[in-house]
C-alpha cells in the first residue's frame, strides 16, 4: 500500500489542475472571436473540456441543423463534441510528449465550422504538462575511466538525464550514492538544461581499489518527485591526464528538409594533449535530446567526428535536433558537447484540399451566392511555402470566396438546367513557393430540373389533308411538342377543341392520344357535310405548376367521287315514261330545242358534267353540246323525216371511278298539236298491237283534252284578241316541271352548269304565232317564275304569251307529257 501513496498523490494533482484549467477555460475569449482552453495531459477518455455551444453563443437546439462539425487533420483522435449538447469531450488519453515532444508550449487547434449562416470559429487547447515522466539515462551504465594520480577537485562531466517533461517536471537536480571519494554537483547549460558533474574528493588508489561503483540519480521536480537511476563505473587507471575537449560546449547548424541522405551535417573538432593513445578521439551518441524516436536519423563518424544524414528529414514532422555527442580518448577520458540542428522548410508539400460539405445537386432556379460547397485547402509548409491561393480553371457561373483556409463555393449568376445538366468543377490549390506546387480537386455538380419551360409545337399551323369516306378510328394525322424540362416536367398530355363543329362536341369527330399526339377519326367525314375541321391542340406539360402551349391545326377534307349526277331536267324517274319535247318543223339549222340540266353533289374535277347521247334515231336530226347539255337540231326538217325520234342522254362526272345518270326524251316534230295526231296513228299502223296499246291510251287522251282546250280557247279567244298582257306562268310551270329546290340555283354556278341564259315557253293553238321566245341574260325573273329563269325552263317551247294561262293548263299537263 505504500507503493500505491505516490501514484494516489499524482492523480490528485492532476485533479486540481484540471478544475483549475475549467475555471481558466471561461475566461478565454479573446478580443478575435478564438477560444483558448486549458486541459492538463493524460486526462481520462470522455472527460469534459468545456461546451463550445455556450463559450460560442450558438443555440444549442440548433447545432445539428446547423452542421456543427470540428475541421482538423489530426484532431479527430483526440477530442470530439456532443451535439446535442455542446460539450466538448477528450477522445482518447492526450501524451504531450508525444503531440509536442520538447516545445515549451503545446496546442492543439482546430475550427469549428457551422451552416446555415455560415461561420468559422477557431479553437485552441492549450496542453499543460503533468509530470507522467520518469528521468532516463541513455546509458545505464556508464564507464568512467580516471588515471590513480588524478589531483583532488577534478572534474568529469557526466551524462544528463532527459525527462520529456517540461518545466518543473523535468530533471532538476542530481544524486550520487555515499561513497568517500566523490561528490557531485549540478550544472546548467545555456539553455537551461542541468547536467550531473563528478568532482574528486581525494587521491585514488588504483593498487586499493581499481573501480568505483556509483548510483547516479536524476529527480525531476515534479509532485511527487519521480526519478531515474545509472550505474557509474570509475575505473582507476593509470597515465592519461588530459581529457579531450570540444572546441564549443553547443555547436548550433542549419540544413534544408531536402538534404541528401548521407550528406554531412557537422564535423566535431575536439582536442587532446595527451600523446600517443591516449590522444586517439572515438567520437560516439551519447544520447538524442527531444523525442526520442529521433534515434538513427544521423550518424557519426567514430574517428573524424562527421555527422552525416541517415534518413530523409521532414521539416512538418520536426523542425530541430538536440544531439548529444561523446568524444573519448585513447586513455579513457571523456568529454561531452551538445549539437542543436534546425531544419529549414523547403516548398516539398502540395496543397491539401478537402471537401468539407457539400450540396447536390441543387435547383437550377437557385438565387445567386447559393453556397455549394465548403472546402478547406492545408499545406504542410511554413510560410510562402504554405501560403495557398485556390481557383476554379473553368469558366462556369461559379467562385470561390476566402475565409481564411476556408473556401466558400458559391453561385454567381442564375443556372439553366437545360444549357447544362451538370458542372464538372476542378479546383486548383497553389502554394506561394519557389517553384510553387498545386493539386486540384474536381466536383460533379448536378444541376436538378424547375418546370420553367412550357411544350413547343415545332409550328404554330398545322395543315393536314383526309380523304373523305375514311374508316371510322383510323389515324389521320400527327402533331409533335417537345419540352426541353426532365422528368415530370417533360411529359406532354395532349388534348383539343374546336369552334367550327357545330352543336356536335369536338370528341365526336376526332380524338388524339393524350401521350403521342396522333389524331383518330371517330366517324366517316363527308366532304359535302363538312369542308374541313379547325382544331387547337393543347400541349400540357405534367409539371408544378403546369405549363401549356397551343397551336392550330386545320384539317381539309378531301372530295372523293361518291356522288352521281342527278338530272334536274327534264325530270324523269328511272324506268318510268320518256319526256316529250315538242320541236317546230321549221326550225332552222341549230336552233335549241331544249336542255338537260344536272348537277353533282361532289365538287371539283368530280363535278365537272359531260353530255353524250347514248342511244338516238337514225338517222339523227339532233346534237348535244358536251359541256351545256343542250339539244339542237342538226339540220331543217323535211316533210319525209321520222316523226318522233327518241333520244337517250347520258350525264358523266369527271371522277375516277367516273359515274353518271340517263334520261330519255322523245322529241316530236310537228308546227301544231293537231299534227301530231295522223302522225302518230300512221306509225301506230307499222308497229305491233301490244307497243301500240299505250299509243292508243295516248291518242285517246290527247283528243280528249283537244276538245277540251278548243272549248275553253272559244271562250277566252276574244280576250287574246283584245288585250295580250304579259302572262305569269307560274301554274304553267308548276304542271309542265318538277319543282325545284331553289338552294340548287346557287350550286349550279360553282360546277358545270352556267345559266347564261332564261326562256319563257307556251303552247299556242295557232300555229301562225311565235313558238319560242329569247329573253336577254340577265334579265330580272320574279322568284315565282324560277323555272323560266333558268336553264330547266328549256323545253315544250311551243306556248308564248298570248296564251292565257288558264286555258293554256289543261292542254299542257294532258298533252305534254305521257
Amino acid at each position: 500500500m505504500q507503493k500505491m501513496k505516490p501514484h494516489t498523490q499524482i492523480y490528485t494533482g492532476i485533479r486540481w489542475q484540471v478544475i483549475f484549467s475549467f475555471l481558466l477555460s471561461w475566461l478565454c475569449h479573446s478580443v478575435s472571436g478564438q477560444i483558448h482552453y486549458f486541459i492538463v495531459e493524460e486526462m481520462r477518455k470522455d472527460s469534459v473540456i468545456g461546451n463550445i455551444a455556450e463559450d460560442l453563443g450558438l443555440d444549442i437546439k440548433q447545432l445539428s441543423s446547423r452542421k456543427l462539425r470540428i475541421v482538423s487533420d489530426l484532431l479527430n483522435k483526440y477530442v470530439y463534441v456532443n451535439l446535442e449538447t455542446g460539450t466538448l469531450y477528450v477522445m482518447d488519453r492526450i501524451d504531450r510528449e508525444t503531440l509536442c515532444g520538447a516545445a515549451t508550449t503545446c496546442f492543439l487547434t482546430f475550427d469549428v465550422v457551422v451552416e446555415n449562416p455560415f461561420n468559422i470559429f477557431n479553437i485552441k487547447i492549450e496542453i499543460q504538462d503533468v509530470n507522467d515522466n520518469y528521468p532516463h539515462f541513455f546509458h545505464n551504465n556508464i564507464i568512467l575511466e580516471v588515471i590513480e594520480f588524478t589531483s583532488p577537485g577534478a572534474k568529469f562531466v557526466l551524462q544528463n538525464a532527459e525527462d520529456p517533461d517540461e518545466g518543473i517536471n523535468s530533471v532538476q537536480t542530481y544524486r550520487l550514492s555515499d561513497n568517500q571519494y566523490f561528490t557531485l554537483n549540478t550544472k546548467s547549460r545555456a539553455d537551461g538544461s542541468k547536467f550531473p558533474e563528478l568532482v574528486l574528493e581525494k587521491p585514488l588508489d588504483r593498487e586499493t581499489q581499481h573501480v568505483h561503483e556509483l548510483i547516479l540519480t536524476a529527480l525531476d521536480g515534479g509532485n511527487p518527485v519521480k526519478s531515474g537511476t545509472a550505474l557509474v563505473k570509475v575505473i582507476v587507471t593509470d597515465g592519461n591526464d588530459n581529457a579531450p575537449t570540444f572546441t564549443q560546449d553547443m555547436y548550433k547548424v542549419t540544413i534544408k528538409e531536402n538534404i541528401p541522405i548521407n550528406s554531412i551535417v557537422i564535423v566535431l573538432n575536439v582536442t587532446d594533449k595527451d600523446e600517443g593513445i591516449n590522444a586517439e578521439i572515438t567520437y560516439s551518441f551519447s544520447k538524442t535530446s527531444g523525442n526520442l524516436h529521433h534515434t538513427g536519423i544521423f550518424t557519426i563518424h567514430h574517428t573524424n567526428g562527421d555527422i552525416k544524414t541517415n534518413r530523409n528529414l521532414d521539416f512538418e514532422i520536426t523542425k530541430s535536433y538536440e544531439l548529444s555527442v561523446q568524444a573519448k580518448d585513447g586513455g579513457g577520458l571523456v568529454a561531452h558537447s551538445k549539437v542543436l540542428i534546425e531544419v529549414t522548410d523547403e516548398n516539398d508539400n502540395v496543397p491539401e484540399i478537402s471537401i468539407t460539405s457539400f450540396s447536390t445537386p441543387i435547383l437550377e432556379n437557385c438565387e445567386s451566392s447559393t453556397m455549394i460547397a465548403l472546402i478547406k485547402v492545408h499545406d504542410r509548409d511554413s510560410g510562402e511555402n504554405g501560403a495557398v491561393d485556390c481557383n476554379i480553371i473553368e469558366d462556369i457561373p461559379f467562385n470561390l470566396l476566402s475565409s481564411n483556409s476556408y473556401y466558400r463555393l458559391v453561385t454567381t449568376s442564375a443556372l439553366d438546367r437545360e444549357k447544362v445538366s451538370s458542372y464538372n468543377i476542378t479546383i486548383v490549390a497553389t502554394d506561394r513557393g519557389s517553384p510553387p506546387l498545386s493539386s486540384r480537386r474536381s466536383i460533379i455538380l448536378v444541376i436538378s430540373d424547375v418546370n420553367d419551360n412550357p411544350p413547343i409545337f415545332m409550328k404554330s399551323n398545322y395543315i393536314a389533308y383526309v380523304a373523305e369516306n375514311n374508316l371510322p378510328g383510323a389515324s389521320i394525322y400527327s402533331v409533335q411538342a417537345s419540352d426541353p424540362d426532365n422528368g415530370d416536367n417533360a411529359k406532354i398530355i395532349y388534348s383539343i377543341s374546336s369552334s367550327n363543329t357545330y352543336d356536335i362536341p369536338v370528341s365526336s369527330y376526332l380524338s388524339i392520344n393524350i401521350e403521342t399526339g396522333v389524331l383518330y377519326a371517330q366517324r366517316s367525314f363527308d366532304y359535302e357535310q363538312h369542308k374541313e375541321f379547325l382544331i387547337q391542340v393543347t400541349a400540357r406539360d405534367n409539371g408544378s405548376p403546369s405549363l401549356s402551349s397551343n397551336a392550330t391545326l386545320i384539317i381539309h377534307i378531301v372530295d372523293q367521287n361518291d356522288n352521281a349526277p342527278k338530272v334536274l331536267y327534264p325530270s324523269a324517274d328511272s324506268g318510268g315514261p320518256a319526256v316529250f319535247e315538242m320541236v317546230p318543223f321549221a326550225s332552222e339549222q341549230g336552233s335549241l330545242i331544249t336542255k338537260v340540266v344536272a348537277v353533282d353533289a361532289d365538287s371539283g374535277h368530280n363535278a365537272w358534267l359531260s353530255y353524250h347521247f347514248i342511244q338516238v334515231s337514225e338517222p339523227s336530226h339532233f346534237t348535244i353540246s358536251q359541256h351545256t347539255g343542250e339539244i339542237r337540231t342538226s339540220h331543217v326538217f323535211h316533210e319525209k323525216d321520222i316523226l318522233n325520234h327518241k333520244v337517250v342522254v347520258l350525264v358523266k362526272d369527271n371522277g375516277d371511278p367516273s359515274h353518271s345518270a340517263t334520261v330519255t326524251l322523245s322529241l316530236i316534230v310537228a308546227d301544231n298539236f293537231q299534227q301530231v295526231v295522223p302522225k302518230l296513228s300512221n306509225k301506230l299502223n307499222n308497229e305491233d298491237p301490244q307497243s301500240n296499246l299505250q299509243l292508243y291510251l295516248l291518242i285517246a287522251l290527247a283528243l280528249i283534252s283537244f276538245l277540251f282546250i278548243i272549248t275553253v280557247m272559244l271562250v277566252i279567244i276574244s280576250k287574246c284578241k283584245q288585250s295580250k298582257p304579259s302572262p305569269t306562268f307560274a301554274s304553267l310551270s308548276t304542271n309542265l316541271y318538277p319543282p325545284v329546290d331553289p338552294r340548287m340555283l346557287s350550286m349550279y354556278s360553282d360546277g358545270s352548269l352556267p345559266f347564261p341564259y332564261s326562256y319563257n315557253v307556251c303552247v299556242a293553238l295557232d300555229s301562225s304565232e311565235s313558238d319560242f321566245t329569247y329573253r336577254k341574260p340577265n334579265q330580272d325573273v320574279p322568284v315565282d317564275n324560277l323555272i323560266d329563269a333558268d336553264d330547266s325552263g328549256l323545253g315544250n317551247e311551243t306556248l308564248k304569251e298570248s296564251c292565257p294561262v288558264n286555258d293554256l293548263v289543261s292542254f299542257c299537263n294532258s298533252g305534254i307529257v305521257i
